[in-house]
Parts: C-alpha cells; structure tokens; sequence
C-alpha cells in the first residue's frame, strides 16, 4: 500500500506552464507533412499547415515551441527561408537524411503555426555555421517596430508589425553537433552573441545559453562561471534510451518487463540530473534568476523498420505514456528552477504527441497523458509526501508510485499518479489535511498490454476514460490504481 500526504494549506512556488512545452525541429518528417504540407495540398489546411495538427495542439494547450532545432538549427540559414516561396533557396539538411528542403517552411511560417495553435515561440539561434550579423539581423527582423533595413524587409514579405518574441537560443548542443567546442569557448562565443540579441519596441528577449547534455556537470559549471550573468536560461538535454547504448537503444513497441523496468528506472535519473545541475548553478546563481530550460526530452528508440535511419520515427507505447508522466511530476518537483521543458518533438520524430501518414492523423499516449496534466498548468504546487511500496526487478529497485499535487486558481486541486508496475496495481491512500473534500472526478490512461499503442487503423486503442475506483472517506481518499496506468484526480 502507498500513502500520500497533503498539505492541502502549503504551496511550494507555481509551476510554470512552459514545463509543458514542445519542440519542432527540420527532421525527418515533422516540419514537411506533419506541420506544413502547402496551400495546393488535398490535405486540409490553414495556409500551408495541417488543419488537424493545428486543431489537436490548440486542445493539448501547448504553451512553447521551439524552432528551427536541435541540430539542423546550426546549419540554419534563416535569409533562404523567408520572401516568395518560389525563389527560396533550396538547402541540403545535412544532419537528418542529407535530403534537400524547399525552405517553404520559415521564419513567417513558424511565426504564424506558433499564433495559430496559440503557443510562444522559441527560437534556436545559429552560432555553430552562422555569424553574429545574422543572428542580430534575425532578431531585427523579427521584433524591430520602427524603421530599419530588415524590418522594411520583413514589411516587404507581407508583415507590417514586428512579433512578439520572448525566448531566443544562442546555440545549441555546441559541445556536439553545434560545433564540437569546449565550454571556455563556447562561453566567450555566447557573451558575444547575446550582446547582439537586441530588445526593440519596449520587448525583452529571454536569452537561453547551450547547457549539457544530461550527465556533463563539468559544462554547467564553466558556463555558468564565465557567462552565467548574461543568461537567463540555460538548457539541459537529457533523452530515455532502455538500453543506455547509442549504438542499439532498443525497439518503441517489442520489449519484456526488463525493459520496461529499466526504461522508466533512465526516466527517473532526471530527477538526480536536475538537481546537480541546479546544485552547480546555485553556486553561481544562488537567487535562481538563471531558469534550468529542459528542451530536450523524451524517449529515444531505434527507428521503425523500413524507415528512413535519419527521419528518427518511432511508435508510441503505453510505456511512453508513464515517461512522460513521471518527467512532468519530476519537473512540478524543481519549479524553483525548471521554468520551461520541451518534448522532442512534437509530430513524427522521437517520443512525438502526434503521428501522420498522408492525410491521417493520430493522438498518442505520450498525448493524452499532456493533455491529461495540463490541469497543473501555471498552478501552485502543494506540499506533499509520498511512502511508497518498492518496483523490483532483478535486483533493481524503484518506487512504484509517482505522484504530484497542484491547486489552481479556482482551488481546485490536482493530483497525479502514476503506477510504473507492469503487473500489479497498487491502493494509495491519499490523506488531505488542511482542506475538505467535497467531491472528486478523475480520468486514467492504461491497458492491457505493456505496448499497447494506436495505429491509423486503431487510432483509439489507448485513450483515456473515467475512472472511478475510488472511494473518499472523511478527508482520506483511497485510490485502486491499475497497472501500468496513469491517473488524474480532481478534488472539489
């Protein structure tokens, strides 16, 4: 049996609703046919850009997306993606398949995708290939309200008043593919950059610097030494591989509860990863100005056979489902610093909300449980301590349950669990103290089979359905949780 307690009456700081944000880079097919797929094409379309994709992320309430990369932002010339489409220049995506791309998918066109589906937009500067001229001119062009030559260019181009753009990365994995450097020098580069990343029209830009790559606690301490001052974000990136080898990461739909297990045991190390990395900053930052942006996650599988190994197109799993769920409620835990986190990525690629085949489109696990925690969006977190029976496996050993506990501002209250046991379900014994229960409603994701998944044939194998095995007695609520499952209790 598990319990948790609540201190209905103490809250520990508000979690910011970018937590739940997404990322959209030019690989295989996400940006080409699962976002933009042209205003000539038989699928319907607002602009250029899939109807039904625009329809499902306006319900997700998806609150960030990051553009053009991850990677391909480093090889990103963003002059050849802007004016009439047809003279373009067209460019080879030298990281994701060496295909060659249109450029029909730029700088306007992510600007309006990000109106359209009511998100912000972040977008990834290139600092790896490009120079800090274009990187200022980007922005002027983008933001700049008066008169200069890149916002009468961008009034040329059809768009009389400047976006508003609040978040702007100066590289990214610049101790990888966006440059292969060390951090000594990509924190000069980044002090040099930034200084170029203008605010114009009374806007300020929130400027995110290129953070490590999960377990490179070495990079967070150089960077935030040498550059910290000039940041107010600095990224993380940190992907779930089963097997935790590159090389064979393990198939998205044919595994065995050992790998089951041993997934969600990788998920959870983001739990220690944040908190180092926020340990090392607070030794620079010890009043937490500098935001922890995780804008890269998920789970990372080999590709499904017979596609293109460059496209990185995986399946979706009921497993997947319980990632994403134990990632949000350890990014609620570390609101003091996590302020913004972004799935990889959000159609077609990695552990994506939305898959498409020519003009089908289905939700996913990974899906329905965001929309599911979307209730904790920019709600308070409250206080709350979880005793929990162990996960066992081959001498391994987790806690079963994950759990976290938001109020809104209509004081409703939210609770979230999830059961990461294959096999059994698990009773928790919720004890709110501090608050009366008058009523409670919740909703559950789970199945029968451990990789259960929607296909356009069965886009609705896995959905989510009300829930009703609970019981509430006095201030004491007693959950039944299913296994493998992962529930949503709305206390009134």
């Amino acid at each position: 049996m598990a319990q948790l307690i609540i201190n209905a009456d103490v809250t520990k700081g508000k979690i910011d609703r970018n937590i739940y944000g997404h990322f959209a880079e030019h690989l295989g097919r996400c940006v080409y046919e699962g976002i933009w797929v042209g205003e000539d094409s038989p699928i319907p379309n607002i602009e250029g850009m899939r109807t039904d994709v625009i329809e499902a992320l306006r319900k997700l309430k998806v609150p960030v997306l990051r553009w053009p990369g991850g990677c391909f932002a480093d090889a990103y010339l963003w002059k050849d993606g802007i004016g009439p489409k047809e003279s373009r220049k067209r460019m080879v995506n030298i990281h994701w398949g060496g295909l060659v791309e249109n450029n029909h998918f730029g700088t306007h066109e992510f600007l309006r995708f990000c109106e359209l589906i009511g998100a912000e937009p972040y977008i990834s500067g290139n600092v790896g290939s490009g120079t800090v001229r274009e990187m200022a001119e980007w922005v002027e062009y983008m933001t700049f309200d008066g008169e200069s030559p890149m916002a009468n260019w961008r009034r040329e181009n059809g768009r009389d008043e400047p976006w508003k753009l609040k978040y702007f990365g100066v590289g990214n994995e610049s101790w990888g593919c966006g440059g292969d450097m060390r951090p000594e020098y990509y924190s000069d580069l980044y002090r040099h950059y930034a200084a170029y990343v203008r605010n114009f029209g009374g806007s300020k830009i929130f400027k995110i610097a290129c953070g490590a790559g999960s377990y490179e606690y070495g990079w967070t301490d150089t960077v935030m030494s040498m550059a910290g001052k000039y940041m107010d974000g600095l990224s993380l990136h940190h992907y779930t591989l089963p097997t935790s080898v590159w090389a064979d990461k393990g198939s998205s739909t044919e595994f065995d509860e050992r790998l089951w297990f041993k997934t969600l045991q990788q998920t959870i190390e983001m739990d220690t990863i944040i908190e180092k990395h926020s340990t090392i900053m607070s030794k620079y930052d010890p009043e937490k100005r500098v935001a922890l942006i995780v804008d890269e996650w998920g789970t990372w599988y080999n590709v499904e056979p017979g596609t293109n190994p460059g496209f990185l197109y995986q399946q979706n799993t009921l497993r997947d489902a319980l990632v994403a769920g134990i990632n949000l409620n350890i990014f609620h835990k570390h609101n003091d610093r996590v302020k913004m986190a972004n799935i990889a990525q959000i159609v077609n690629v990695l552990q994506s909300v939305i898959l498409t085949e020519g003009g089908r489109m289905l939700l996913t696990p990974t899906y329905h449980v965001m929309e599911m925690y979307n209730v904790h969006q920019d709600a308070l977190l409250v206080d709350s301590t979880l005793i929990s029976p162990a996960y066992e496996s081959e001498g391994d050993k987790l806690d079963q349950i994950s759990a976290s506990v938001s109020v809104n501002e209509n004081n409703v209250m939210h609770i979230s669990l999830c059961n990461l046991h294959h096999a059994d379900g698990a009773e928790v014994r919720i004890d709110i103290r501090g608050r009366q229960a008058e009523s409670v409603q919740a909703t559950a994701l789970t199945s029968e089979e451990m990789n259960a998944h929607n296909t356009f044939d069965e886009p609705d194998a896995v959905a989510p359905s009300a829930f009703t095995d609970f019981r509430l007695e006095r201030n004491e609520l007693i959950v039944k949780l299913p296994a493998k499952s992962v529930v949503v209790l709305a206390v009134r």
